[in-house]
């Protein structure tokens, strides 16, 4: 199984520059006695080859926010800055020109294809994406080879499939295959391993891991899973109704965590070395 304990100062050193920051980051969904706050007034700071995990339950926000960070929905107040500017998207073009920095992998792969685009189509249009539109039918097969090779997959066994005719691990690692032909600077990864095996789930943490790597992506998982981020994150924020309640390097928000909620998801994992007892567990609020 692929080494992935690299929490905390391990990955430091990819550290560099401010990328992707936001000031009172603010989501709202409908009006008066509808009314609900998805995200509430986040503040927080990404650095270039930074590993950072937003950890929370589900309908704790953090799916809203990947939406707003990825220009997929609106942001209702506070503002977001890219590369050391306010983020500008203002129109179609500049949405696209925002859309080549950063990119994202979903925990779904069976909704993340187009049905009836089969597999050269999706590895060449990340080929265009990046400039490469001009590029020999040679040049552009020799890419999509590199980048399957770089996921364990092999190009010539692909060509001409569609994605469906794959299986789920294919899938995701098919999506890392773009992301190594579209070189982000930032790339956010939503539960990208849920719907996986064990196995295969380490073998595409240390791919993600591996593109960081070799150039200098930041990467966002965003997970329920304290564990996972722990075990791969230079930064972890615990996120609870739309909150961050707490946030900083992996060992002090895990070993030594002050929130309450953030020592309630970890005593709320289960251990394989004691019996669970589930009438010790507090009550979770339900969020609307």
């Amino acid at each position: 199984m692929p080494d992935i304990m690299m929490n905390g100062a391990a990955g430091r050193d990819h550290v560099g520059e401010l990328c992707l920051s936001g000031k009172g980051v603010t989501k709202v969904y409908g009006m008066g006695a509808r009314r609900t706050v998805a995200v509430d007034h986040v503040d927080f700071e990404f650095r270039k080859g930074e590993v950072i995990s937003i950890v929370g339950e589900s309908g704790s926000g953090k799916t809203t926010l990947v939406k707003m960070l990825l220009a997929l929905t609106s942001v209702t107040e506070g503002d977001i800055y890219f590369m050391g500017g306010k983020r500008d998207i203002t129109t179609r073009q500049k949405k696209h020109d925002y859309w080549r920095g950063i990119q994202a992998i979903f925990q779904d792969p069976f909704s993340s294809y187009n049905i009836f685009h089969k597999i050269d189509a999706v590895l060449l249009d990340c080929i265009n994406m990046r400039g490469g539109k001009g590029f020999s039918k040679e040049k552009k097969t020799e890419m999509m080879s590199e980048a399957c090779k770089f996921v364990n997959l092999e190009f010539k066994e692909l060509t001409n499939k569609y994605p469906f005719e794959l299986s789920g691990g294919q899938m995701q690692r098919l999506m890392i295959a773009r992301i190594f032909l579209l070189q982000p600077r930032i790339l956010l990864a939503d539960e990208p391993t849920s719907m996986i095996d064990a196995c295969s789930r380490a073998t595409i943490l240390d791919m993600l891991l591996n593109l960081r790597a070799e150039i200098g992506m930041t990467i966002i998982f965003v997970t329920h899973d304290i564990g996972l981020a722990y075990y791969v994150s230079d930064t972890v924020y615990i996120m609870e109704r739309g909150r961050f309640v707490e946030f900083g390097g992996a060992d002090d928000v895990i070993l030594r965590p002050s929130a309450e909620y953030t020592r309630r998801l970890i005593q709320d994992v289960p251990k394989i070395h004691e019996p669970w007892d589930f009438t010790k567990r507090s009550p979770r609020a339900v969020l609307t």
